[in-house]
């Protein structure tokens, strides 16, 4: 994590630089169905942070010899637009998204009845259109929703969110300051209703105390977070049903 500049104050004591408390989430927003021409899209925002998702299938591999005959490729493929950041990102494919889309990967393989689809593939788009941390975290929500509209079948929604430590302090859902100066960032994801972890990475660090400080934190904000999700998924099925 980067030095933090002088005078930066991150937590007061009593509040966050952008004034939330230790266990407040940012404004987040859920749309399903933002793309008509695919088979499942949604659009996700944390605070700032902005990320659309889009599923093509599951479709026949092809060439066929590529194919798995006892269940489905599941393959994510994540970028940041140019324009996400202040500074131009390069659109070609990066070290870092290869692998933050080999991890999105994982994660729904273990979310997806894989072998309900055997020979074909499941492709999943998530793309940053503006950063401002938590990036892989709102692109995993937003992908667990393009799929639910897809049809895709899955064990459960799969929800996530991120906490750290900034000035000494556990807190829940990382911001951009928070996440460039802080002393430790935390990712977490989970299938909520099966208690399975799916992804679980840490940058910096914690003692045990604080750890468990944060799973605590990040469970809590999952379950909110999943709410949302099944609000998001209902308006779209409300909206289609007229």
């Amino acid at each position: 994590m980067a030095q933090k500049p002088k005078g930066l104050v991150l937590w007061n004591g009593k509040k966050r630089s952008d004034g939330r408390g230790v266990n407040e989430l940012r404004n987040i927003s859920m749309q399903v169905g933002v793309l008509p021409q695919v088979t499942g899209s949604a659009m996700v925002t944390f605070g700032k942070t902005k990320v659309i998702a889009s599923v093509y299938g599951p479709k026949l591999v092809v060439p066929s010899h590529l194919s798995d005959s006892s269940k489905a490729i599941v393959n994510v493929e994540y970028t940041m637009a140019p324009f996400s950041t202040k500074e131009r990102i390069d659109p070609r494919f990066s070290r870092r998204s290869q692998e933050l889309s080999k991890i999105l990967s994982r994660a729904f393989e273990a979310a997806i009845f894989t072998d309900m689809y055997p020979e074909t593939e499941i492709n999943i788009f998530v793309q940053v259109i503006n950063a401002d941390a938590g990036t892989r975290i709102a692109c995993l929500n937003a992908a667990s929703l393009a799929l639910c509209q897809a049809g895709v079948e899955m064990r459960d929604l799969v929800v996530g969110i991120t906490a750290g430590k900034v000035d000494g302090k556990v807190v829940l859902d990382l911001d951009n300051p928070e996440d460039n100066y802080g002393e430790a960032d935390f990712a977490f994801a989970m299938m909520p209703t099966k208690n399975e972890i799916v992804l679980l990475q840490m940058d910096g660090n914690l003692t045990k105390e604080e750890c468990d400080e944060a799973m605590k934190l990040m469970k809590n904000g999952i379950q909110k977070i999943y709410q949302m999700q099944r609000d998001a998924l209902l308006a779209d099925y409300k909206e289609e049903s007229k």
